[in-house]
């Protein structure tokens, strides 16, 4: 448990430094409401009830509306004005006797743990407080505001301990506006009645009662996981902190900066054939690889294609040369021998 408040409890000249847990927490059954299409949470708009605008939470104010409808709208500068309280003090105002408090004002439970060195006052006000069977009305300052409450021992698994008990203030307290009228109450049927009594009579032990409504939510949302019945929504999916989530962006963020200069990415660099950018870029890597040697075996059959026509119009020249050659001895030939 944390402590949820520090101070210290003031009974004549004695003082008892203290830490406040919160003594209960409720395990109630909350549903949130959502699209039975989808499972997606449905979500609350501030929307003014006069100009039917959304209104920003700076635009917010605390109002008090009066009995006859009007509305007055406190700033920040009246709430300052208010009275409010920092004291640190459980200030006993008197004992009573345990009886006399009527359990319908008590709201909210604490445990006081002694601080320090203070175990000994501590144990010395939980005596007292048994001995005479008798409660600790005390005022006490929670959240800036001064409440009435209640010293108290409970014994508990670890032993006795001091509880805290805010107590309502007695205008808080509705009373019945409606009568019982019963009529006449027989003195057989009161005998009877008190005879069921003593059939059910027994100590209060409350291990003996269970949240039956609680256990059977459990249970069938349980069958419905099992089945398959579940919306897998955004905000079903739970992250692994928030570390992971910032390394996530900022990678990303690095990818699409890189992405927009053309330049490649740690995953294209080390040739990776996963799925994703690193598989891309090995895809395109391979492409460039490949084109690169076809272009380089075109250049090479164009030179190759190149030197075989050189060699060959060589030839022909130097057919071509003996042809003529050979022409101009015969004409030669049969002139000397006309003369």
């Amino acid at each position: 448990m944390r402590a949820i408040w520090k101070g210290a409890v003031s009974f004549g000249l004695v003082s008892v430094p203290v830490k406040l847990y919160s003594a209960t927490e409720s395990h109630d059954v909350s549903f949130r409401q959502v699209h039975a299409k989808d499972g997606g949470r449905i979500k609350y708009q501030r929307i003014c009830s006069i100009d039917g605008e959304e209104v920003p939470y700076s635009d917010i104010a605390k109002g008090y509306e009066t009995e006859d409808g009007e509305m007055v709208v406190l700033d920040d500068e009246d709430l300052a004005n208010l009275p409010t309280t920092s004291s640190r003090e459980i200030a006993v105002e008197k004992f009573v006797p345990a009886d006399q408090i009527d359990p319908m004002l008590f709201e909210k439970s604490y445990y006081l743990e002694p601080e320090g060195s203070a175990a000994k006052p501590y144990a010395l006000l939980r005596q007292a407080l048994l001995d005479a069977n008798r409660m600790a009305v005390v005022t006490v300052a929670l959240r800036q505001r001064t409440t009435t409450a209640v010293l108290r021992v409970r014994p508990t698994e670890n032993g006795d301990v001091i509880v805290l008990q805010t107590m309502m203030w007695p205008d808080e307290i509705r009373v019945p506006d409606f009568t019982v009228e019963s009529g006449e109450v027989k003195d057989a049927e009161v005998k009877m009645a008190k005879m069921l009594i003593e059939t059910l009579a027994g100590d209060f032990d409350p291990s003996e009662f269970e949240d039956d409504y609680a256990e059977a939510v459990e249970a069938m949302v349980k069958t419905k996981i099992e089945g398959g019945e579940v919306k897998r929504t955004e905000t079903s999916t739970k992250s692994g902190g928030e570390v992971v989530d910032l390394l996530a962006a900022l990678q990303r963020s690095v990818e699409a900066a890189k992405t927009s200069r053309g330049e490649s990415t740690p995953d294209e660099n080390d040739g990776s054939g996963s799925k994703g950018s690193g598989s891309k870029g090995s895809g395109s890597t391979a492409k460039k690889s490949a084109a690169k040697k076809t272009a380089t075996k075109k250049s090479a059959a164009k030179k190759d294609s190149s030197g075989g026509s050189g060699k060959s119009t060589t030839k022909k020249a130097a057919a071509k040369k003996s042809t003529t050659a050979k022409k101009s001895a015969a004409k030669k030939t049969a002139a000397r021998k006309a003369s």
